[in-house]
């Protein structure tokens, strides 16, 4: 009952304009969906760092006993929303354990230090990892990483050759990285990486991206890059179109249905077979 509410409440807000419920309601709503995952997550002052907060997360599970494949969902600048809870039970309808993170409290990344987000949420997204390998519920060489814009580069961070994957023992399995920022990456991915985005948007370009699968040259893990003709950034959020910071936003339900076959394809591919 309480992941219908959501998914209405997320979808009246869009439709009416209003804003979404802030972070710590929205965690609220969720209840015993609720889970402790660490004891910090990370802060960004001066530089990502253990804060003081606990990192806490939204956790969807399939019925089925078991030990069964995971995805850890990382969320936009604007920290968690109802949109990432509904997001983790569309993955969870297609068979696997989904555990959306809250990784900046009540901090707004999109007013300012987007990239030190980005960073702060690849160091939590390993400590999700850890977290979800503990669980008797889990596979824990079958998880995935999937992050949506600041969470999509965050995403990249993670599985990027480089410092952060280098920092941990356990490793992602595959990763998905939703309008993701591309510039300046040697785009060298130590898994199979699926990335989405659309080749209007105004916020994090799909050129960057186009760019980085040249400057990558078929180095490391299988990249497969999809843009939509016409999409915006956050294509897949469904409200009116607007302009935030500068921006502009509008949903797309084609690509956002041919964006979920990409996901639910590549993960079965990846995490099953």
């Amino acid at each position: 009952m309480i992941r219908i509410l959501l998914c209405i409440a997320a979808l009246l807000c869009a439709a009416l304009g209003l804003a979404a419920p802030a972070r710590a309601q929205t965690l609220a709503w969720l209840g015993s969906d609720v889970v402790k995952v660490a004891a910090n997550r990370m802060d960004l002052a001066p530089l990502p760092a253990q804060g003081d907060q606990p990192l806490l997360g939204y956790l969807a599970r399939p019925d089925g006993p078991g030990r069964h494949p995971a995805v850890v969902v990382l969320h936009g600048c604007e920290g968690f929303v109802p949109f990432f809870a509904v997001a983790a039970d569309v993955l969870k309808s297609y068979g696997y354990v989904a555990l959306a993170l809250g990784s900046l409290g009540q901090y707004n990344a999109c007013l300012g230090r987007s990239g030190d987000g980005g960073l702060a949420e690849a160091f939590d997204a390993y400590a999700a990892l850890d977290w979800l390998a503990r669980q008797n519920f889990v596979d824990p060489d079958r998880v995935a990483l999937l992050g949506f814009s600041m969470g999509g580069s965050a995403t990249l961070n993670g599985v990027e050759r480089g410092a952060i994957e280098n920092a941990h023992p356990r490793h992602f399995r595959a990763a998905v990285a939703y309008y993701p920022g591309c510039r300046y990456r040697a785009g060298v991915m130590t898994v199979p990486t699926l990335i989405l985005i659309g080749d209007k948007d105004d916020w994090t370009f799909a050129s960057y991206c186009r760019d980085m699968m040249t400057r990558r040259d078929g180095k490391g893990a299988p990249v497969k890059l999809v843009v939509y003709p016409g999409a915006t950034h956050a294509f897949n959020r469904p409200f009116f179109p607007q302009h935030y910071l500068g921006h502009d936003f509008a949903y797309d339900p084609q690509a956002t249905a041919d964006a979920w076959r990409q996901v639910r394809n590549f993960l079965q591919t990846t995490l099953v077979h």
